[in-house]
């Protein structure tokens, strides 16, 4: 039969003495005391600490060689004890790659929701583009009003430049006889005369037909044929060419109604992977901008720090780290620039046009530049193109090996917004992806709360809903848990290195109520600092949730609304140190405030209580450019001569 109290019997762990105590499991527990008085060291150092040392020994002996030696915390015995989970007041780590969305493992499931439900954009035009099967696009086709005349396109040059007569006299071979050609419809054997330097779009007339009840097989059958030679997509037109009010369903646009048999634009002509949970993943190469490598920002040159003598020419020093002195050869590349681009070399920085500027630091992009080399012997020329010197200075950063050479460069560097995805982390094809007219980073950049919302009035089709279900049911919970603790105004894309550690901790606590454990041991760190105290009575729910789940809750904390929640209340004292160390009392809150010994019980019960000053020392700005100290002595001195 399970136990239904934990004992612990002569903890002396840090500064405890000899302290042997019962709790109750599956309560909410209250450990209380002045600081340092053996509270978190009876938590943490004791209960917890022998918790995880029994699971380790419980394994087998290969997998405790990789998780190390746990020593055996300084008690004599302890009974009834369970599955220990610690959840304390620390910082989520400093991997720049984890977020609140990551943590929670809600983005886990956004990017299984974007992936199967997510509706695929053009990276180019915008166009919403599907993969569709041949039976799905013939009963597209077939929704049409009855009775239009619509003629089935195949689609086979797009913005490209060319005469295109072999392409005319192959089709007339296969038994095409009508192209549209820019928009008008032509006859192939009429030999259509295209510019050969214009952009052309040409589009195969597959069949012309009017949908009526038995034209299903000739559909079908134009349908293949179209997606053969379009190479997966086709296009339903009017008859009328676009002249007159398109039917219904067509686009206004020239009456077309665009269809695909795979992820392609068929009006771009761009081809696209068929979207995967792997596509939304800033960890994957599949999904991750390559500029910043998923990380949202770039550690780069900036130029205002490179920039260090402004009155100087560029060839006399005003960058610093190209040196004050250029040699020849360098100095005829920087010249051959400067007359391509036409400024004047000497000229100083500060007076440079912008254009001359972003020449020297970024580059002349794919231009030819002519640079003379002069001898001599006479003048050499050469041409080439000229990369700029700020891709110099990242070769110069990239092949540094010694540490004292990277810290040089790295005093001219910042970190700024990745300039191709603009802190979104994800490639253009994830991004194009949408769900309720948002793409998964602008679902992350969204406050908890308005996520929660989002998902609640997310509205899908009935074989949508029936696909994301689940998902959408462990969206929800997740995002339920954290705004019951409080964390209602963080975002999911919020990086975890700037989150503080109650934040941390209740994001932790979090996923905790959301994994749906049973009969485990939880021990917090004063989950309610940094809590505003409107939310704090959410986070107590949250606490007695997961005891009413059948877990033993402990937490370690000073907040008077959670002592007065709490199912037993335990008193550490009298006091810290070596005056600590002593349970002072046990029970509710009633029998603490009886305690005599109790400090705490004390404040409860109003015999003590911290009064309120008569008088505060007046608040003053220090002035620029002094330090609070020196601000602080200035006012000091001036009251104790007003005095």
């Amino acid at each position: 039969m399970e136990s239904q109290v934990i004992t612990v019997k002569g903890a002396r762990e840090h500064n405890l003495r000899d302290v042997s105590l019962s709790l109750p499991r599956n309560r909410l527990i209250c450990f209380t005391g002045v600081s340092g008085s053996g509270k978190s060291s009876f938590a943490f150092d004791t209960l917890y600490a022998e918790g995880q040392r029994r699971y380790i020994e419980s394994l087998s002996s290969y997998a405790r060689q990789f998780l190390g030696q746990v020593s055996k915390p300084d008690v004599d015995q302890i009974t009834g004890l369970s599955p220990a989970i610690s959840i304390q007041q620390k910082t989520s780590g400093w991997n720049p790659r984890s977020t609140v969305g990551t943590i929670t493992q809600i983005h886990d499931y956004l990017r299984v929701l974007f992936a199967r439900v997510g509706r695929q954009h053009c990276t180019n035009c915008g166009r919403p583009i599907t993969a569709q099967t041949r039976e799905q696009i013939v009963g597209r086709i077939r929704a049409l009003p009855t009775g239009s005349a619509i003629l089935i396109l195949a689609p086979v040059v797009r913005g490209q430049k060319g005469e295109y007569r072999d392409l005319f006299e192959d089709m007339l071979k296969q038994g095409y006889t009508r192209a549209r050609v820019n928009g008008q419809v032509l006859r192939l054997s009429e030999d259509p005369r295209l510019q050969r330097n214009t952009r052309h779009n040409i589009e195969i007339v597959i069949d012309r037909l009017t949908l009526s009840g038995n034209v299903r097989p000739r559909l079908a059958e134009a349908v293949e044929a179209a997606l053969t030679l379009g190479d997966g997509s086709l296009i339903v037109q009017s008859a009328d060419g676009g002249r007159a009010k398109p039917a219904a369903g067509l686009s206004p646009r020239g009456g077309d109604l665009l269809l695909s048999s795979r992820y392609a634009c068929a009006d771009c002509g761009m081809g696209f992977e068929p979207p995967s949970p792997q596509l939304f993943s800033f960890n994957s190469p599949a999904g991750m901008c390559l500029t910043c490598d998923g990380l949202g920002t770039k550690f780069d040159f900036d130029p205002e720090l490179l920039v260090n003598h402004p009155r100087r020419s560029f060839v006399t020093g005003a960058i610093g780290l190209t040196g004050s002195k250029i040699g020849r050869w360098r100095r005829h590349i920087y010249r051959g620039v400067a007359e391509h681009v036409g400024f004047d070399i000497k000229t100083p920085w500060n007076k440079l046009p912008k254009k001359a500027k972003h020449a020297l630091l970024y580059g002349t992009d794919n231009a030819h530049v002519t640079f003379e080399w002069r001898w001599s012997g006479g003048v050499w020329r050469h041409g080439g193109k000229f990369a700029g010197v700020l891709a110099e200075l990242h070769e110069k950063h990239r092949k540094a090996k010694s540490a004292l050479v990277c810290s040089v460069y790295e005093k001219y560097m910042r970190r700024t917004v990745c300039p191709d995805c603009q802190g979104a982390r994800l490639n253009r094809q994830a991004l194009a992806v949408r769900l309720g007219g948002r793409n998964i980073q602008e679902v992350s950049a969204m406050s908890i709360a308005d996520a929660a919302d989002f998902f609640d009035a997310l509205k899908l089709t009935d074989v949508e809903q029936i696909i994301a279900e689940e998902v959408l049911k462990e969206i929800r919970g997740r995002l339920r848990f954290l705004q019951d603790v409080g964390l209602h105004y963080l975002t999911l894309d919020r990086a975890a290195p700037t989150l503080a550690g109650g934040e941390s901790q209740r994001i932790r606590l979090a996923s905790q109520i959301g994994s749906g454990l049973v009969g485990v041991l939880y021990v917090l760190d004063e989950p309610s600092v940094g809590l505003h105290a409107r939310d704090n009575r959410r986070l107590l729910d949250s606490l007695e949730r997961l005891r009413d789940m059948g877990n033993t809750v402990i937490v370690v904390e000073h907040d008077e609304a959670t002592m007065r929640t709490a199912d037993l209340l335990v008193d550490f004292g009298p006091g810290p140190g070596v005056r600590g160390g002593e349970v002072v009392a046990t029970g509710d809150i009633n029998k603490l405030c009886k305690t005599k010994a109790s400090i705490t019980g004390a404040y409860l019960a109003g015999r003590d209580e911290i009064e309120i000053p008569k008088e505060r020392r007046p608040v003053t700005k220090p002035a620029y450019g002094r330090s609070r100290r020196a601000a602080k002595s200035k006012t000091t001195k001036k009251q104790r001569k007003k005095a």
